[in-house]
């Protein structure tokens, strides 16, 4: 006859959840090898939840190791549940060995995998190296500071790994993730979504730009044609040699040092003729 374990637990909570949980009984011995050859001789899935409620408190205090990675330790326990659930299926009780010692590892796996893709929105650890480099170093590091050259060359070499992927795994850790778009207009103006984009070949800044030549070619030579040629130079250096991306305009500075004049010279040579164009245009 199984030693059946009532499936009702109180989830209203994580605390009530873990009260109940730690009231389950646990098997013996002889009882878990007994369900566990039910299970795989005879798929008897009443003997699998059985093994299950039984090690559930097993997630439980594997996941309380994982709560300084910012995760909730409900996601934590219902992701160790899930690798429990795969320990119990792949399960040989004919192995001499407990099915607590060998849930060990598959929860494990599953609390690692989980936190290693919802930690940070940017995978920080890719290979089967960094994740083990991940939960080492952080389990290891010795402060919050920054790692200093003798604690990299000791964790170096307590890890096996080499120091530049130390150095590497610090960095990642140490970034944050950054928002595409500004959470308020006061970051507007830093989001990356703002310097990420080139709308030089948009579709409609293209038509826009060949509009405005058009309809402002033949005015604005006639406007030039009324200048002196060092106000039309000047006027034509600063707003009119300007590439299809926005840039190429001179500066104030560079016609300065051209003509051999002042800045605010310039300046104001280019305030004249600006205004003596603008009635050109009207006329």
């Amino acid at each position: 006859m199984n030693a059946m374990i009532p499936v009702q637990l109180n989830v209203g909570s994580v605390d009530a959840y873990i009260s109940s949980v730690n009231r389950l009984p646990m098997l013996s011995a002889s009882d878990e090898i007994r369900l566990a050859r039910e299970f795989r001789d005879h798929e008897d899935l009443d003997a699998a939840k059985t093994l299950v409620m039984s090690h559930l408190r097993l997630v439980v205090s594997i996941a309380r190791q994982y709560l300084g990675y910012g995760i909730p330790h409900a996601d934590l326990i219902q992701e160790g549940n899930i690798g429990l659930m795969k320990a119990v299926k792949r399960y040989d009780p004919e192995q001499g060995t407990r099915l607590v010692t060998y849930s060990i590892h598959w929860i494990k796996a599953e609390i690692h995998e989980y936190i290693l893709r919802n930690w940070r929105m940017v995978k920080i650890a890719t290979t089967k190296a960094h994740r083990k480099l991940f939960f080492n170093l952080r389990s290891n590091k010795p402060t919050l500071n920054a790692l200093s050259p003798s604690e990299i060359d000791h964790l170096a070499k307590a890890l096996d790994v080499r120091q530049e992927d130390v150095r590497e795994m610090e960095k990642r850790l140490s970034g944050g993730d950054v928002a595409m778009e500004a959470d308020s207009s006061d970051d507007e103006a830093y989001a990356p979504i703002n310097w990420l984009s080139d709308t030089r070949y948009e579709p409609s800044e293209v038509l826009a730009r060949e509009e405005s030549r058009q309809i402002q070619g033949p005015g604005i030579e006639k406007a030039l044609a009324s200048l002196d040629e060092r106000s039309r130079k000047i006027v034509a250096s600063r707003w009119l040699d300007v590439s299809d991306d926005g840039t190429g305009g001179n500066t104030l500075h560079d016609l300065a040092a051209e003509f051999n004049i002042s800045a605010e010279r310039v300046r104001q040579i280019e305030a004249a003729a600006l205004k003596k164009m603008k009635l050109a245009l009207t006329a």
